[in-house]
């Protein structure tokens, strides 16, 4: 049986929100070249930009020194995108309920809840040198 080919692309960012741009214009090459429908490119391209927007605002607290680094590894079934920081972490079980009535009007909260909404795999790993979120998004157009 023949070895499924991953492709890598990467790209590492100052913590400053303007970079945003860069990293959304590579996660439309990957999931074009990736072959995604256009609901699913929509999805990967809402998701990354969360993800990456968190890491800068409440990883590195928008400190320009510490870096937001992104992977994204695309084979034929999937796409895999590690987005990694260098903050403190925090725990994703103390996050309040963005759908409970008193949240309902907030402005922020509902990061992680359109992450999960979007891709079909969240997990987060947490260490001394910073935060990571593995997001995988299957193809559902093969």
């Amino acid at each position: 049986m023949a070895k499924q080919k991953t492709r890598k692309y990467s790209i590492v960012i100052q913590s400053l929100q303007e970079n945003l741009v860069a990293v959304e214009e590579l996660a439309g090459k990957v999931a074009d070249e990736a072959g995604l429908c256009e609901d699913d490119k929509d999805n990967v391209a809402i998701a990354v930009t969360e993800a990456v927007n968190n890491a800068i605002i409440h990883g590195n607290k928008s400190d320009i020194s510490k870096k937001v680094i992104v992977d994204f590894f695309a084979s034929k079934k999937d796409i895999k995108i590690t987005v990694r920081d260098e903050g403190s972490g925090f725990d994703p079980d103390t996050l309040s309920d963005p759908l409970a009535p008193e949240n309902i009007l907030k402005e922020s909260g509902r990061g992680i809840f359109i992450l999960h909404s979007l891709m079909d795999h969240i997990d987060f790993t947490f260490s001394p040198s910073g935060t990571r979120i593995i997001m995988i998004k299957k193809f559902h157009n093969s």
